[in-house]
């Protein structure tokens, strides 16, 4: 077994692995933002409000299972650095079993509760009918969301995380084709946008399968290691924190929505367009992550916890830095910016102040990131959860609902209770990391 991970500079061998993990996520976003783009350039507001209130009830599921995959990766990293092959099958063969039936559970509820999810998210009366048809096309491709990232978790966890950028690459391309084709030519809307999405999503899994069996694992799998095993609760372990982390942060940023969405469908529009644009800033953050995860849990199998410890060093450093950037762009040219996902002059206004106060968020979720990364590949996964529940329920949401209380108060203020609740987050990770810092390092 190769081990790039496990040697060379820490600086320069995280960077390396945690760039085609930030080129996956660019393809990634711009594959979810070529939905609102389209819809922003070719239909109307409403639309574009259908379409940004459906894709964050899908991001909810997707983030759910990224969650869940986690346990995948971090799993196998650790055997994978300790060269346990039995072990590496075990965990894949019940990883395929778990997200099987995570899928199918998924695309039921989605599909049975389509006019239930839509009436709580308090839709504007407008775009009733485009966010239903949206959120129903895109829950049938639930299983394909399950499969590419189950693929994707078992690369990254081996190391590579170069192929799933092909596999992203790929679903990218088709959905912008179709993407122009059913909203801009056929004028289909949110559901022209939403078929180009499924498909785009069934040709990646399809081109991810494909991948793994001509390729290899590099080592034994047999098929009855596709079967229920302890192995099972050992990625639930791992996993079922982030995803559960993932899932409720995603619910408060719907509750956020609801709370928004009362200010009007320009308001509505607006801040959907912020949440595009901030996926995009966070680019690195995210990218950044999932690599110190994975190098912390490679290295800690191999027990190098020292090396471990400074990749989240160097990742924080490097974070930080393409965030100084990033948030000065955004308070100095905001409009620039939100007018890429609509052609309302009201909707690139509104989102424009909403983004010069939470695009703040990027400076401290740099660092937020950097500590998830390393907890995570610790399998300290519990206070991952923990720490992003608190301050997002305990600021976050009461924050937002006490702005929208408020006269006179407009996005800008409403933009506010993202840094404050990151910063407590902050707080919170660096006495855990000195509480811990024996056991850990």
């Amino acid at each position: 077994m190769k081990n790039d991970l496990l040697k060379g500079h820490v600086g320069k061998t995280l960077l390396a692995f945690a760039f085609p993990f930030m080129l996956s996520n660019l393809l990634q976003v711009l594959y979810g933002s070529a939905d609102m783009f389209v819809v922003g350039k070719y239909a109307n507001t409403s639309a574009v409000s259908g379409v940004s209130t459906g894709s964050q009830v899908m991001t909810l599921t997707t983030y759910f299972v990224l969650g869940l995959t986690t346990g995948i990766t971090v799993l196998l990293g650790q055997y994978f650095g300790a060269k346990k092959e039995r072990e590496l099958s075990k965990t894949i063969g019940a990883g395929i079993v778990l997200f099987g039936c995570i899928g199918i559970v998924l695309t039921i509820m989605m599909l049975l509760f389509n006019h239930q999810i839509v009436s709580l998210m308090n839709t504007p009366h407008e775009a009733i009918a485009a966010t239903r048809s949206y959120i129903y096309i895109c829950s049938m491709g639930i299983i394909f969301i399950v499969g590419y990232n189950v693929v994707s978790s078992i690369l990254r966890g081996l190391g590579d995380s170069t192929t799933p950028l092909v596999f992203v690459f790929i679903a990218c391309v088709i959905n912008i084709i179709v993407d122009f084709v059913l909203v801009g030519y056929v004028h289909l809307g949110a559901a022209g946008a939403a078929i180009a999405t499924v498909s785009a999503q069934g040709i990646a899994f399809l081109f991810s399968l494909i991948y793994l069996y001509k390729k290899g694992l590099g080592f034994p799998f047999y098929i009855k290691d596709i079967c229920f095993s302890q192995h099972i609760m050992k990625v639930l372990k791992i996993g079922f924190p982030l995803g559960l982390q993932n899932a409720l942060i995603n619910i408060s940023f719907l509750i956020i929505t609801i709370i928004i969405n009362k200010m009007g469908l320009v308001a509505s529009a607006a801040v959907g367009v912020n949440e595009k644009l901030i996926e995009f800033f966070m680019l690195l953050q995210s990218a950044m992550q999932n690599a110190i995860a994975t190098m912390v849990a490679q290295n800690r199998g191999a027990r190098q916890n020292a090396r471990a410890y400074e990749s989240l060093k160097w990742g924080m450093f490097m974070c930080f830095s393409c965030a100084i950037v990033i948030v000065g762009l955004a308070q100095y040219m905001p409009t620039f910016f939100t007018s890429i996902f609509s052609h309302d002059p009201d909707v690139i206004y509104q989102s424009s102040l909403y983004l010069q106060t939470y695009s703040i968020d990027c400076l401290l979720t740099s660092l937020v990131f950097c500590f998830n990364g390393y907890f995570n590949g610790c399998q300290k996964t519990v206070f991952t959860m923990i720490h992003s529940l608190i301050s997002t329920f305990i600021a976050r949401i009461p924050i937002t609902f006490l702005m929208s209380t408020l006269t006179g108060v407009t996005l800008w203020h409403m933009g506010i209770a993202s840094p404050v609740s990151t910063f407590l987050s902050l707080i919170m990770c660096i006495f855990y990391l000195r509480k811990t810092k024996k056991e850990l390092q």
